[in-house]
């Protein structure tokens, strides 16, 4: 299975379709990766707050692939946030990853309460500078939160990663990521499973022969969306990147796009409060 990639702002090109790992266990983590590696995936999304990047490290090992054919995403931990803490917590990360280069660092939350994202960023920034990752991004941020970044730093996000699934789709922080050149990567692109029921989903997916989560996720990649997918099901994990065999029709992405419910849609915290330290207690 061949995935398109997307190129970012700053010329990197990352794979459209990943392995989310979030809430994989360590030790079912290594075996869940290497299964998505078989089949096509090339593109794994972990986090320091997942408690995982250890089982990444060791499938990325266990496997034959070249370094350069995959694309590795971690996130900074809350708790971690300030220019010296984060660059400690980011070695820590690409120790327990096994790898020279990440391929995209992300700071997991703004945490406005804590009003440290901008200082953390300048660490960033250095990382970059020094070749460490190959390209740097948010996850979480809110239109003010990315406003603030791009006026008081010197590298603007490649990515923010985002809850957007059908019922809950944040049109105004997508048209914020466009508008300054960001890419819009889904997590829980699925809603976690709740969207995949909806008659409207189901109906499609009749209609095109591919199952609910096939269409929900074409229903995001044909928006320039990039989406990772989290299973732990070898056989769900090879539908969720069969994605290019087919295509929605405008009539078929507008029935999608109709179940946008706004707040009421939102599975995870807000990040305009969000203030967890993400360690465990």
């Amino acid at each position: 299975m061949t995935v398109p990639s997307i190129t970012l702002n700053n010329g990197v090109s990352i794979p459209q379709v990943g392995l989310g790992v979030f809430q994989v266990p360590d030790d079912e983590t290594q075996e869940n990766v290497e299964k998505a590696l078989e089949l096509g995936y090339r593109h794994v999304d972990t986090a320091a707050a997942y408690y995982n990047e250890a089982g990444v490290g060791a499938a990325l090992r266990a496997s034959d692939l070249p370094r350069e054919e995959l694309f590795v995403t971690t996130k900074l931990r809350n708790g971690d946030q300030g220019f010296e803490s984060a660059l400690k917590a980011f070695e820590d990360s690409r120790q327990k990853l096994g790898v020279d280069y990440v391929d995209l660092y992300l700071i997991h939350w703004p945490v406005p309460s804590k009003d440290l994202y901008v200082e953390t960023w300048k660490a960033f920034e250095k990382l970059l500078d020094e070749g460490a990752v190959k390209a740097i991004g948010v996850s979480n941020f809110l239109p003010e939160h990315l406003d603030r970044l791009v006026s008081e730093t010197d590298v603007v996000p490649a990515v923010n990663q985002v809850e957007v699934h059908p019922t809950f789709q944040q049109p105004a922080v997508q048209e914020k990521c466009r508008e300054l050149g960001i890419a819009v990567e889904a997590y829980s692109p699925l809603g976690q499973g709740g969207d995949l029921d909806d008659p409207a989903v189901t109906a499609v997916a009749t209609d095109v022969g591919v199952t609910p989560a096939q269409v929900v996720l074409r229903w995001a990649v044909q928006q320039d969306i990039i989406v990772i997918p989290k299973s732990m099901s070898p056989e769900r994990q090879a539908t969720n990147i069969d994605l290019f065999s087919f295509e929605l029709t405008d009539e078929q992405m507008q029935q999608i796009s109709g179940l946008e419910s706004g707040l009421a849609g939102r599975i995870g915290a807000d990040p305009a409060t969000a203030a967890f330290t993400q360690y465990r207690s």
